[in-house]
């Protein structure tokens, strides 16, 4: 494993540690309605309505700030999102309630625009036949902090108030800014000499160019919808069933320590095989782990069931698909490349509560079987991709990449 990381550049482990910080003082997501309809004292609905528009906000950032980076430089880019966001986290306890629904979603926008930027940079940093690695590095470092993060953040609020979470959360993506502007190379800034090329195709033109990519960032939507069921409609099921919260967290929580131990040295044992029938076969497990919750019996073995299929898929379809998207962009595209992935990556920020929560209220005995299909569809759809024009019927090896930069 030691071997097959040392081609991840020094700065590409900086960020990463970077991440790690900032994923760990990342409080908003986790006590956001807490706080809102705890000191704030807003209603249900109104901590409802924020929320969303944040979340709205952020995979907007996410879909539109790869633009920002091609144009202006992914580290700019990157610097001047966290700097907006932490700005706006920071502010949220002296926000008037009635601008509550302006700054939230300014903030979430901006910390969805990094998120390009940051996969970008990766990119641009990481020999093509690596960057399986570095992107795994990158979600370890991220998945580390957010799991140190909610029982700090409970501390925080307990013994000294809410307020300070998001003061913490927006100080964390203010130094983060600093950081990354003394560790991030200088060119980061420049753009791709592809970009000054009147010929150079634009984004959609790309796409078309790469029906594999389109197939696969469609089923990466669909993947996270029903991904992202674990946080919204599965805790109601299980409550439903006689299933406590403690349960719902303890599985939550093996889930996280499962991706933390496990992501970088199946990452690593699998960087050899082509990538997309892995990401179809992780994306089909995250659908089939649902299936277990259709059989309607022995809920807690099937929940357990459940996690492990969709943890194991988890592993093996976001890394490499980030990987997949990075490795078929052109240099000048990266960016707005890395916005598609990460915008349907996150969609189900907002479509998986609404949609699985008005199916599960209507027919609830639909919700699983149907994301059983979906999943198993989408994975399904991502192995059939492998035969489309311009596909590569194997992984690149880092040495191969090397040596064709050095010719």
């Amino acid at each position: 494993m030691k071997q097959a990381m040392k081609d991840i550049p020094k700065v590409v482990w900086l960020l990463a540690t970077g991440m790690f910080f900032v994923a760990a003082v990342s409080f908003t997501f986790v006590y956001l309605f807490v706080y809102l309809t705890g000191p704030r004292g807003l209603s249900t609905s109104q901590a409802g309505l924020i929320a969303g528009v944040g979340g709205v906000g952020m995979v907007a950032g996410n879909f539109s700030g790869g633009w920002f980076g091609d144009r202006f430089g992914h580290r700019r880019t990157l610097i001047t999102g966290m700097v907006v966001s932490g700005l706006g986290l920071a502010a949220l306890p002296l926000t008037p309630t009635a601008a509550l629904a302006v700054v939230f979603p300014v903030a979430q926008y901006a910390t969805g625009v990094t998120r390009a930027s940051n996969s970008a940079l990766i990119a641009f940093s990481v020999p093509e036949g690596s960057r399986r690695q570095g992107f795994a590095l990158l979600r370890f470092m991220a998945n580390l902090g957010v799991t140190v993060g909610p029982p700090l953040g409970a501390l925080i609020a307990t013994t000294i108030s809410y307020d300070w979470l998001f003061v913490a959360d927006g100080l964390g993506m203010l130094l983060f800014g600093v950081y990354a502007h003394f560790i991030l190379p200088a060119n980061g800034n420049h753009r791709p000499k592809g970009d000054a090329s009147p010929d150079a195709p634009g984004l959609w033109t790309a796409l078309r160019a790469r029906p594999a990519v389109l197939v696969l960032l469609a089923a990466i939507l669909v993947a996270d919808t029903i991904y992202r069921q674990q946080y919204s409609t599965l805790p109601v099921y299980l409550k439903d069933h006689g299933i406590g919260t403690g349960v719902y967290g303890a599985l939550i929580a093996v889930s996280g320590a499962l991706v933390i131990l496990l992501e970088l040295p199946v990452t690593v044992a699998l960087r050899r095989r082509a990538p997309l029938p892995i990401i179809g076969l992780g994306v089909m497990l995250v659908g089939l782990g649902f299936a277990a919750l259709a059989t309607g019996h022995w809920y807690i073995a099937a929940a357990v069931v459940m996690m492990i299929l969709l943890t194991v898929g988890d592993i093996l379809y976001k890394s490499p698909s980030t990987a997949y998207v990075a490795d078929n962009a052109p240099d000048h595209l990266q960016g707005r490349f890395q916005s598609m992935y990460a915008g349907a990556s996150i969609s189900g920020v907002v479509l998986a509560a609404p949609l699985g929560g008005v199916l599960y209220e209507t027919a609830p005995g639909a919700l699983w079987p149907l994301c059983a299909v979906l999943g198993v569809v989408a994975g399904a759809a991502v192995l059939g991709a492998q035969r489309l024009p311009g596909v590569r019927e194997a992984a690149v090896e880092p040495d191969t990449v090397k040596a064709a930069t050095q010719s």
